[in-house]
């Protein structure tokens, strides 16, 4: 089965792609089809991926997934949350990684509660109008580490530092941080899902 991924983020696909082998599935992200983004107006995660996956199910009809993830702090109420990606831009620094990172460990000095939570839900459907989208949520949580470290995974994995392990998300082999991170977990659970309701019984 081919579905479309609402999203052409690249660590995204090969995270969730790895996931998604095991359902004999092939994502594909929907650049590559030729998609416009969606508009993602809304406050939470699961609004934002269900506009997602409409729009890009919309224009391919394909079966389409999309995922809304961000980082909720503790002492910032939740923020911040669906504009995750666009952290850095609140205090003057162009869009990326790294700059989100350090806009946020700029923001959380002197902060005595560094707890946080990375979330990641994702919704799939089978077509535009799908009266049953799937819902899966993965979340885990964490501390706001004082410094970036490890140099594997993306957006905020340096300084998401996992009392479980001791190390922070990008310290971790990729396989480790893909079996137990919030899109892992989320990932996990969408794959018992797509099986259990859309794909015929063994």
């Amino acid at each position: 089965m081919k579905i479309v991924l609402a999203s052409n983020n690249q660590g995204k696909l090969a995270e969730l792609q790895a996931m998604f082998t095991a359902l004999g599935c092939t994502l594909m992200a929907q650049g590559e089809l030729g998609v416009p983004e969606a508009p993602e107006p809304h406050c939470t995660f699961i609004e934002n991926a269900l506009a997602k996956a409409r729009n890009a199910a919309q224009h391919t009809g394909l079966p389409a997934l999309a995922d809304d993830a961000g980082l909720c702090v503790d002492a910032f109420g939740g923020q911040p949350g669906v504009d995750t990606a666009y952290y850095a831009t609140r205090f003057g620094y162009s869009k990326s990684d790294a700059n989100n990172v350090r806009a946020l460990l700029e923001q959380m000095k002197g902060q005595t509660n560094r707890r946080a939570a990375m979330v990641s839900t994702l919704v799939a459907v089978r077509s535009p109008q799908d009266p049953e989208p799937l819902v899966a949520v993965g979340r885990v949580v964490g501390q706001i580490a004082l410094e970036p470290m490890g140099s594997n995974g993306f957006g905020f994995d340096p300084i998401m530092w996992i009392a479980e392990f001791g190390k922070t998300f990008a310290q971790l082999p990729v396989e480790v941080k893909n079996a137990n991170s919030h899109r892992g977990r989320a990932s996990q659970a969408m794959v018992a899902l797509i099986r259990e309701r859309w794909l015929p019984p063994p």
